[in-house]
């Protein structure tokens, strides 16, 4: 007798597709989005300084504006055609809706980055939630309606 596949088999072996790896990819991805948010902003902290005195100390108060390049990096990158930043794009890892899989909102992507930096001001150990949840969802994840997926399992299998 011949095995047939059932609709459920199908699903888990999608599911498997989508998060096979997720979890660490996710950190690494972090640690190099930390990477060059730090040259962006030792970029711009030198561009201010330069700015601000050649304005005489009126180009001073552009200072206030680095705590928000994270943030705007995250937010940016999350709500743009590409949905996933730099770092979670050179590790093949993409932002998507929970329900259908498109692309975040422009919405979701500023919920997802206010909580997730609210998660990391507040103790890294809020993400071991993701070891407990199905898709290893965070509770920014959750909230925000977001799950990170590989996205290579997105497009389908060349056919011969």
């Amino acid at each position: 007798m011949i095995y047939a596949p059932t609709a459920e088999d199908l699903r888990h072996l999608q599911e498997d597709a989508l998060l096979t790896g997720v979890m660490w990819r996710r950190v690494v991805a972090w640690v190099l989005d930390c990477f060059i948010e730090g040259i962006l902003m030792w970029a711009l902290w030198f561009f201010f300084l330069i700015f601000g005195l050649i304005t005489l100390g009126l180009g001073w108060p552009l200072f206030g504006l680095l705590p928000a390049i994270p943030i705007l990096y995250n937010w940016l990158f999350l709500a743009s055609g590409m949905a996933a930043t730099p770092g979670q794009a050179m590790m093949g890892i993409g932002v998507r809706q929970d329900v259908d899989l498109a692309p975040p909102t422009g919405l979701q992507a500023l919920v997802f980055t206010v909580l997730f930096t609210i998660t990391i001001m507040t103790g890294v150990i809020w993400m071991a939630v993701a070891l407990f949840t199905a898709r290893h969802r965070t509770i920014h994840d959750m909230i925000s309606g977001l799950v990170v997926i590989r996205t290579r399992a997105l497009t389908p299998p060349p056919r011969f």
